[in-house]
Parts: C-alpha cells; sequence; structure tokens
C-alpha cells in the first residue's frame, strides 16, 4: 500500500476544536450512552449502596469515640463511591487514588485556611485549595476527583485542625476501599484493577510496534485519560483481534482456492501422472470423469504405497517399475491412476466459509481438499499454503 493509497486517519480529538455555537459544538452537550446491561446497572448501584451504608454504620458508631463533635462521614466519599464501584478500572478509582488524593486534598485545604485567614478572602481560598490539591495529586499520582471536593470543604467548613484530614476524611477513604476491595472481587471484577504484566524478554514486532505507536498517539492526545495505557493496550489488542475473526469469517473458498487445475482422468497411466506431480511441483493430482466430478485423488503417498515403499530399501528402483508402463496384455502390478488413488475424497462446497475447513487441516491429516461448483464439478482446491495465504490477508490486507 502506497502512501497515497493509505487511507487518512482522523485527528485526535485534542486536535479536534469545533468552532463555538456550531452544530458540532452544540452536539458535544449530547449525553452519552452508557455501554452496560441491566446486571452491570444493578452491580454498581449495590456496591455504592453497600460501601457507603458500611463505612456509615462504622463510624457513626465508632465516630464519637475517636473525635467527639466532629462528623463520621465527609460528603466527597459520596463521589468517591461513585467511581470505586462503577468505574473501578479507572486510575483515578485505584485505591492509592482514592485514600492519598482525599487525604493529601484534605492537607493542601487546611493549610489553606490557614494561609489566607487574614487575608479575609474566601472565595480565594477556595479557588487555591482546589488548584493545590490537584497538584500535589498530579505530583503524587493520586489524581482523585472528590479530592477536590475534599479541599473545598475544608475551606468552606472553616476546619483549621489537621488531624480532620486523617478523620474522618482518610480513614472514610480507607474502609470505602476495603469494601470496594470485598465487593467488586465478589461480583468478578479486578479491584485494585491489575494491569498487563510486563513484557517478556521475547515480544513479537507487531506488538512492539503497538506500543510504541500507542505511545506516540497518546503523547499527541496530552490529556488526562480516565483509563490506563495498559486498559488502552489490552483493547486495541482485543479490537484487533475481532476485527481478524470477522474478515476470517467472511472468506469463502471460491476466495482463496487455486482455478489453475492440473487434473488426471482414471485411465491416465502411472508414469504420465508422476511426471506431471514433478513438472508441477506439486503433491496431489485430483482424479475426475469426463463430467469433471471428482472420481479420487492420487497423491505422492499413494504412489509410495503403491510401491511398497515402507521399507527403503531399493527406493529407486522400486518406484521406477511402478511407474514404468507394462508392455504386455497381463500386468501384475498397478498401470493406471485409478488403480492407486484414494476414493474417498472429503470435498467443500465453493461457498462454504473457509474457516470451516481449518480443523480439517490442523487435525487430519488433509494437505488438499477439492472444491467443487455447481453440479458438483471440481472447481478448484485448497491447500494448506492457500490457507496460510488467507489468514496473512486477514491480518494485513495489503499481502
Amino acid at each position: 500500500m502506497t502512501g497515497r493509497d493509505r487511507p487518512a486517519l482522523p485527528d485526535a480529538p485534542a486536535t479536534r476544536l469545533p468552532r463555538l455555537f456550531s452544530r458540532p459544538w452544540w452536539r458535544a452537550f449530547r449525553p452519552q450512552p452508557t455501554g452496560i446491561d441491566v446486571r452491570e446497572r444493578i452491580r454498581l448501584v449495590l456496591g455504592a449502596l453497600i460501601g457507603i451504608l458500611l463505612t456509615g454504620l462504622l463510624f457513626h458508631g465508632l465516630g464519637p469515640a475517636l473525635a467527639p463533635g466532629v462528623p463520621w462521614l465527609v460528603a466527597p466519599l459520596g463521589a468517591s463511591a461513585v467511581l470505586v464501584f462503577a468505574v473501578p478500572a479507572s486510575p483515578m478509582a485505584q485505591p492509592w487514588a482514592v485514600v492519598g488524593g482525599n487525604t493529601v486534598s484534605a492537607l493542601v485545604g487546611v493549610a489553606c485556611v490557614h494561609a489566607v485567614a487574614g487575608l479575609g478572602s474566601p472565595a480565594l481560598a477556595a479557588a487555591l485549595a482546589v488548584a493545590l490539591a490537584i497538584t500535589a495529586m498530579l505530583a503524587l499520582r493520586c489524581l482523585h476527583p472528590p479530592g477536590g471536593a475534599s479541599a473545598l470543604l475544608m475551606v468552606l467548613g472553616g476546619v483549621a485542625d489537621p488531624t480532620f484530614a486523617f478523620y474522618p476524611v482518610m480513614l472514610n477513604s480507607l474502609v470505602l476501599v476495603v469494601a470496594g476491595i470485598a465487593y467488586n472481587h465478589a461480583t468478578r471484577r479486578a479491584y485494585p484493577h491489575m494491569q498487563l504484566a510486563p513484557a517478556g524478554p521475547r515480544v513479537s514486532d507487531e506488538v512492539q510496534q503497538l506500543d510504541a505507536d500507542l505511545d506516540a498517539v497518546l503523547a499527541r492526545y496530552n490529556q488526562v485519560l480516565d483509563v490506563s495505557r495498559d486498559d488502552l493496550k489490552a483493547l486495541l489488542l482485543q479490537t484487533q483481534l475481532r476485527a481478524y475473526d470477522r474478515k476470517l469469517a467472511e472468506v469463502r473458498c471460491v476466495d482463496v482456492m487455486s482455478r489453475e487445475l492440473v487434473t488426471v482422468e482414471f485411465g491416465t497411466p502411472l508414469q504420465d501422472a508422476w511426471a506431471l506431480l514433478q513438472a508441477r511441483r506439486i503433491k496431489a493430482l485430483p482424479v475426475v470423469d469426463r463430467a469433471f466430478r471428482i472420481a479420487g485423488i492420487v497423491t505422492l503417498a499413494d504412489f509410495l504405497r503403491a510401491a511398497d515403499l515402507t521399507v527403503y530399501d531399493g527406493f529407486d528402483d522400486k518406484l521406477r517399475r511402478l511407474i514404468r508402463s507394462t508392455r504386455g496384455v497381463y500386468s501384475s502390478k498397478p498401470e493406471v491412476v485409478g488403480q492407486i488413488m484414494t476414493r474417498n475424497v472429503r470435498v467443500a462446497s465453493m461457498h462454504r466459509h473457509l474457516v470451516d475447513l481449518i480443523p480439517l487441516f490442523g487435525s487430519t491429516g488433509h494437505h488438499h481438499i477439492p472444491i467443487i461448483g455447481e453440479g458438483e464439478r471440481l472447481v478448484g482446491m485448497i491447500t494448506q499454503s492457500d490457507v496460510v495465504a488467507a489468514l496473512g490477508r486477514a491480518v494485513d490486507p495489503a499481502v
């Protein structure tokens, strides 16, 4: 495929900036559909319910003993529950992001209360708290959206005691994470979300190229994504595999079969058939009748069997005696193809899907399968080489 023939790739979302108030701009306000089924919706709703309920019950009872007069549950925990139970694969929902993000942000909020209190500007304190909380979370790799709410809560509540960041904020977050681990595990969701295993010493060129391309695209995109790089890679690999399966499933025998057939008839002398095999460098010859229907197939194995070459002593002499025509009326050996050919031949329709034939080549030892068309007439032949070529084209259409 040349550069001129290669289709143009769409720009990355970061570079597609629609004009303000244009139709594409207004379309961006339309809510996107959520690609989950009812069962998953119920799972995540129950998870949030159970997580907040357990955290609330625990600290409602222990709170007065731990810190009298201090709230036993903080509001940003509700947003954390959405991430932990609804999107447990998100980098922003991982345990360190939840606990670290909320705690660090609360400490930043407390610091802003002390630093800006003398200026008499609550709005400035609120803005600095959120901005500095995001800065700290990025630096500590614990970016967590509810962390911004934790920082803002400190300012709006005038919380000047740094211990508030540890109780209730940190302990609330820690218990919610423990509940998230237990619930997600019970409902078959990996949490903490496992990333791809490190690549071994031997990685295919295709995977290495995918890694390089993905890194280049992410660098060009240059935005925080709510999905990890490894998950993006896994999704790309699964998408490629699905596309490969779809392309292969659409291939039919008529699309890949060899049409230039070399055939023989029942009465073709063995010497002529052997000469064809050698001259064309093929391993099988379909045997057809006058209507070009399959009567059998003769292969190199048939010649070896007929020449009794199970013992390799005198190989050349045995084969030469077999294919040499007998000049007399009577013969003690096979003389024509029909006497040594395999009569039970596995054939396939030209409209049959190629994937149906792969088990025949892989497990039953078939190397050649004749393809028949209308009236059961021979129209082509599929070999193992044809199947391999078709697999290659499904992976790369340019092959």
